[in-house]
C-alpha cells in the first residue's frame, strides 16, 4: 500500500542528530519557554515591560527552569528511556497547560489527587475542540520533532563524562540564575508559595510523587480505627418511634449564589416556602477544601479543619464507621464518583446501578434518582439509621446537564463543556437553574419525610462539598490552593431541617438553633453535630462543634 500524503510530507521533515543531552536540552527549553507562561506571568505581574529588570528577572527565571528541568530528567533518561521520557513529559504538559490556563487551577497533590479519581464520565466533560487544538500545538508539533531526531550514540565513558558535565552545568546554571534574582524571587516564593505548583512539568512529577506516596502508606495497612468506645445514648431506650438522619452532600454549590443566603435572584424557592419553622439554613459556612476529594474525607474526620492532618484523615476511619460500631444502620447512596473512601466497609448504592425510570443517560443520573425508592425506606426503618446522599449538584464544567428541561428558567443558558465559548451571563444562568433543580431535590426529599413524620422521626443535613468560580478574576470551576482560594470556592450552602419528633426527641429549641444559624458555621461542625443528633456517645465528641448541642433544653 502506498504512503499517505501525509505520511510522505512527514518522512520529508529534516531528520535532527543529537546526543541524549542534546535532546535533553532542547526538551527542557520547550518547557521552559511554552510549558511554563502561567508562571512567568504570575513573576513578572506588576512589573513594567519598559523596565530593563523585569526583562532580566523574566530570562533568569526561564534560564533557572531549564535548569531544573535537566536536573529533573536527566537521571530518568537513558538512550533506551529518554525519548519515552520526554514524550511523555510533552503531553503531560500540554494537558496541564491547557487546563491551568483555561481555568487557572494550580497542580498541586490536592487537586492531582482528584483529577486521578475523576471518572470518565467527568473526564469527558472536560475535552473539547480548544483542547484538541491545544493539543495540536503542545504535543503533536513537539512529538513530530522528538520522533524525527536520531540520536548519536557514543561510547559508554564519553556518555559519562557528558551526562556529569551536564549536571554540574544545570546545578551551576539554576544557583546562578537564581543568586542573580535571588531577593526579588525569594520573597516572591515566600509570600506565594502557591506558585511553585505552576512550574510544569515539575508540579506534576512532584505531586505525583506526593499522592502516590501517601496512597501507597495508606495501603499499608487496614485504616486506624477511631470512636472505638462509641455507644448508644439514654435516648435510644426511651424512643418510641425509629429515627433517621439524611445527610445530603452537595456538589459544587456556592454560597454566593443560594438563595436563602440572599442572592439577588431566587434559586431556592421551594424552600423558601417551608415557613414552619422547620428549615434552618446557616448563610455563613466554610468548606474543608476545595476539591471533593478534599472537602469529603474531612468533613467525616474529627478533625476537620482546624486541626487539619492529609495523612491522619485518609489513615483512619471515618465517622460513619463510629455511628456504625455504635448500632447506627448507616448507607451510602451515590449520584458522584465514589464516597473518597469514608464508607469503606458499609452498606454503599449506586443509583446508576438502581436506574431510576427516566432519570438516567449516558452514564449519569439526575439527582432525583438519590430519592429513588425512599418512601418505601421510611416505612420500613426501623431503630436509628442514616442515610448519606452523595449528589452530583453543580459538577461543571457542563452546568446544563444536571437538571431536566423544565429547570432552564435562567436564560440564556451555557449549553456547552468548554465554558470559554460561552459569555459569563450564560455560565451563571446554566449554574443557577443547577440551583434551583437541587432546591427541587431537597423539597421534594423534605416532603417526603414530613409525610412519615408519625411513625419516624427524621432529619436532613444538606452541605455543599466545596463552591465554584464562574469566571471571576478570570478563574472557573474550583481546586484552588485553599490558602489563596477566593470565598466563592469556600464560602458552601448548608441548612438543617428537623422533624417535630425530631425537634422534640433531641430536646432542641428550634428558636435557639435559628440564631445559632445566623453565626459562621463549617464542615467542622458536621461529625460532632451527627453525633449529637443520633445520640451516639464518645469521646471523640467535642460539644462545642456540635450546632446543636447549645440549644438542647436538657443538656447531656
Amino acid at each position: 500500500m502506498a504512503p499517505s500524503r501525509a505520511a510522505r510530507l512527514v518522512a520529508a521533515l529534516p531528520q535532527l542528530r543529537l546526543p541524549v543531552e542534546g535532546l535533553l536540552l532542547l526538551g527542557c527549553a520547550w518547557f521552559a519557554l511554552l510549558g511554563n507562561r502561567r508562571f512567568v506571568q504570575a513573576a513578572l505581574s506588576g512589573r513594567s515591560v519598559s523596565d530593563a529588570s523585569a526583562w532580566g528577572f523574566g530570562a533568569a527565571l526561564i534560564v533557572g527552569l531549564l535548569a531544573l528541568h535537566l536536573l529533573l530528567l536527566a537521571p530518568l533518561s537513558t538512550r533506551w528511556t529518554v525519548k519515552p521520557v520526554l514524550a511523555a513529559a510533552i503531553v503531560t504538559t500540554a494537558f496541564a497547560t491547557y487546563y491551568m490556563q483555561q481555568y487557572g487551577v494550580y497542580l498541586d497533590p490536592s487537586m492531582l489527587r482528584n483529577v486521578l479519581r475523576t471518572d470518565w464520565h467527568e473526564a469527558s466533560e472536560l475535552l473539547g475542540p480548544s483542547l484538541g487544538l491545544h493539543l495540536l500545538l503542545y504535543a503533536a508539533l513537539p512529538l513530530l520533532v522528538l520522533w524525527r531526531v536520531q540520536l548519536v550514540l557514543w561510547s559508554w565513558k564519553r556518555s559519562l563524562l557528558m551526562r556529569l558535565a551536564l549536571l554540574v552545568a544545570a546545578v551551576g546554571v539554576l544557583v546562578a540564575a537564581l543568586l542573580s534574582v535571588f531577593q526579588p524571587f525569594s520573597s516572591l516564593m515566600r509570600n506565594h508559595k502557591e506558585m511553585r505548583y505552576l512550574i510544569t512539568p515539575a508540579n506534576v512529577m512532584w505531586s505525583l510523587a506526593s499522592v502516590a506516596g501517601a496512597d501507597a502508606k495508606a495501603r499499608s495497612g487496614p485504616r486506624q480505627a477511631i470512636g472505638l468506645d462509641a455507644h448508644p445514648g439514654p435516648s435510644w431506650a426511651t424512643r418510641s418511634k425509629p429515627m433517621l438522619v439524611v445527610l445530603v452532600v452537595g456538589e459544587t454549590a456556592r454560597a454566593a449564589n443560594w438563595g436563602l443566603s440572599g442572592y439577588a435572584r431566587q434559586t431556592t424557592p421551594e424552600l423558601a416556602q417551608i415557613s414552619d419553622g422547620s428549615l434552618l439554613n446557616f448563610p455563613y459556612a466554610q468548606a474543608c477544601g476545595t476539591n471533593t476529594e478534599t472537602s469529603v474525607p474531612c468533613l467525616f474526620a474529627p478533625m476537620g479543619r482546624h486541626n487539619y492532618d492529609e495523612d491522619k484523615i485518609r489513615g483512619s476511619e471515618s465517622l460513619l464507621n463510629v455511628l456504625a460500631r455504635a448500632g447506627v444502620g448507616v448507607t451510602w447512596r451515590d449520584n458522584q464518583s465514589g464516597c473518597k473512601g469514608v464508607c469503606e466497609g458499609l452498606p454503599a448504592q449506586r443509583v446508576l446501578d438502581i436506574n431510576p425510570p427516566g432519570l438516567c443517560h449516558d452514564g449519569r443520573c439526575l439527582d432525583e434518582g438519590l430519592l429513588a425508592g425512599l418512601p418505601d425506606m421510611l416505612r420500613q426503618t426501623h431503630g436509628t439509621q442514616l442515610l448519606v446522599l452523595h449528589a452530583l449538584g453543580n459538577h461543571g464544567p457542563s452546568y446544563f446537564r444536571r437538571y431536566p428541561p423544565a429547570f432552564a428558567r435562567f436564560q440564556p443558558e451555557c449549553r456547552s463543556d468548554d465554558l470559554r465559548t460561552c459569555s459569563r451571563e450564560q455560565i451563571v444562568n446554566a449554574y443557577d437553574n443547577a440551583l434551583l433543580y437541587t432546591d427541587h431535590v431537597l423539597a421534594l426529599l423534605i416532603a417526603q419525610l414530613k409525610a412519615q413524620a408519625g411513625s419516624v422521626d427524621s432529619a436532613l443535613i444538606y452541605v455543599s462539598d466545596h463552591g465554584e468560580s464562574l469566571g471571576e478574576n478570570n478563574l472557573f470551576l474550583h481546586g484552588m490552593p485553599y490558602a489563596i482560594a477566593p470565598d466563592v470556592q469556600t464560602r458552601v450552602p448548608m441548612l438543617i431541617w428537623l422533624s417535630p419528633g425530631m425537634a422534640a426527641d433531641r430536646d432542641i429549641d428550634l428558636a435557639c438553633l435559628r440564631a445559632r444559624a445566623a453565626r459562621p458555621a463549617a464542615h467542622d461542625n458536621v461529625f460532632h453535630t451527627l453525633l449529637g443528633l443520633l445520640d451516639v456517645r464518645t469521646t471523640l465528641y467535642q460539644p462545642d462543634w456540635d450546632l446543636s448541642q447549645p440549644c438542647r433544653k436538657a443538656q447531656p
